[in-house]
């Protein structure tokens, strides 16, 4: 079943949802966005506050919050959970060495009780690169 329709399902009534896009600096979350909104990703600098795209897409209007991911912004994650109907954690596959980082730092937020309700999609990013992991290797970790 895809993010979307959990989504739908969920929110059958209402037609407009927030999604908040975390995970650790470098892991192409803005990249993503960007994608996504259809924009050209040849200039990206890291995130050092957040970014909001609203997108429609089958009648849905999809507000996406991509926050910045350097350890100094963590901290700051929790001011967005409020209200939050889909949670995307973007990993990056082929940054093996802070993938144990990247397991706590979503352990943590899996914990925090303003996102229970919240439907979760982890975003195995960079699998085109050398070296990195597979999904189902990333699944394990």
């Amino acid at each position: 079943m895809g993010f979307l329709t959990v989504l739908k399902k969920m929110k059958q009534k209402e037609k407009e949802m927030r999604i908040l896009m975390l995970g650790l600096d470098n892991a192409g979350k803005t990249t993503i966005l960007k994608r996504f909104n259809g924009e050209k990703i040849d200039t990206i600098s890291p995130t050092l506050g957040f970014n909001i795209k609203t997108l429609e897409h089958r009648g849905y209007t999809l507000n996406i919050w991509d926050v910045g991911g350097q350890k100094s912004i963590r901290s700051y994650w929790r001011n967005y959970f409020e209200c939050t109907d889909g949670l995307i954690w973007v990993v990056d596959s082929a940054d093996r060495h802070r993938l144990e980082d990247c397991r706590v730092e979503l352990h943590q937020l899996l914990q925090e009780e303003r996102l229970s309700g919240a439907t979760l999609l982890v975003f195995a990013n960079k699998l085109d690169l050398p070296g990195a992991l597979s999904a189902e290797e990333l699944r394990d970790v």
